[in-house]
């Protein structure tokens, strides 16, 4: 690999490109960067923005079939409504309590009592029990079906706001319990990620030669579109020429190629990935919009490498400088 010359600058623009978005899931391009960059965007979204998750569960009564242990990891698997996470202060770093984590500026209590009465039915006591001292982070199916309640939509889905299932009560038995919820991130534990999936891939650059295609009979064409798993490629009924009608099916499973080769006619179709294109699918568990995880996952990794900058300028960085610069 080439060097740049001594004092050469890496400084690129990306640019991003919002195709689609939703409150749990976005689409998006980011462009005129490189891979490293890419992964290091990901990484961040799935395990450095913080969020808040129930870290500590005293229980006073549990009668149920589940004991305390299996109830605590249940609760803190519950996605709470995590906009202000940013905001609040870890528990470790918390001055007011002295780390404790049992402050409001990086805690919030939940109580849960319940209690199954009838002896015909079993009481399913579930997120919607939860009752927090924070209005502002509840668990995300209240938060939904507060929304939905002030769009008078309600009746329409009250079946599907039953709530996330923490355990089921028979007739006498009870569990109440306090809990906590601090912030956190997902490099700690799994439920502070607010990422349910972060994929990307390579914007593929599909090309075909049409003077090859041209050669071939309408049913070798049609042969060769269906050759690929995914719908890349399309034959058009009117005009029999053979089209790209989605590049970013493409799976790089190089079938087309293939068929092309045995069909005698290599070199039919280019196809190579764009290595400063890069195609984000992303979908979160409702604790923050895929707006802010975004977001906060850039601010995050712009705070990150202001530190290595700082780094640098203290001069803790020279002796990799000078290598990197070479001879």
């Amino acid at each position: 690999m080439d060097r740049p010359a001594a004092g050469a600058s890496y400084q690129r623009f990306p640019r991003v490109r919002i195709r689609e978005l939703r409150d749990d899931y976005a689409k998006f391009e980011l462009r005129d960067t490189d891979a490293s960059i890419a992964n290091a965007l990901r990484r961040v979204m799935i395990a450095e923005v913080p969020t808040v998750a129930i870290d500590l569960v005293e229980i006073e009564v549990n009668s149920s079939v589940l004991n305390d242990e299996f109830i605590a990891h249940r609760l803190g698997l519950i996605p709470l409504t995590s906009a202000a996470a940013m905001q609040m202060r870890f528990s470790r770093d918390c001055d007011a309590c002295d780390g404790d984590g049992s402050c409001e500026h990086c805690s919030v209590e939940f109580l849960l009592s319940a209690r199954a009465t009838d002896s015909d039915q079993t009481l399913e006591v579930t997120s919607n029990d939860l009752r927090s001292a924070d209005p502002k982070v509840c668990p995300v199916d209240q938060a939904r079906a507060y929304q939905q309640a002030l769009n008078a939509d309600f009746e329409a889905t009250a079946g599907e706001n039953r709530g996330i299932l923490i355990v089921k009560l028979r007739r006498g038995q009870e569990l109440r319990l306090r809990a906590i919820a601090r912030k956190g991130i997902g490099k700690d534990h799994a439920k502070w990620s607010p990422a349910a999936t972060v994929t990307f891939m390579y914007e593929p650059d599909i090309r075909i030669n049409e003077e090859l295609m041209d050669t071939l009979t309408l049913d070798e064409k049609r042969s060769w579109v269906d050759s690929s798993p995914t719908k890349v490629f399309n034959l058009d009924p009117i005009t029999k020429q053979v089209t790209v009608c989605d590049a970013e099916a493409y799976t790089y499973d190089d079938e087309v190629i293939k068929k092309a080769e045995a069909m005698g006619k290599p070199g039919l179709v280019e196809i190579n990935a764009k290595e400063d294109s890069f195609i984000f699918t992303v979908e979160t568990t409702g604790a923050i919009t895929a707006y802010e995880l975004i977001m906060n996952a850039i601010t995050v990794l712009r705070q990150k490498l202001d530190a290595v900058r700082l780094q640098d300028d203290d001069g803790d960085l020279g002796e990799l400088g000078a290598h990197l610069g070479g001879p």
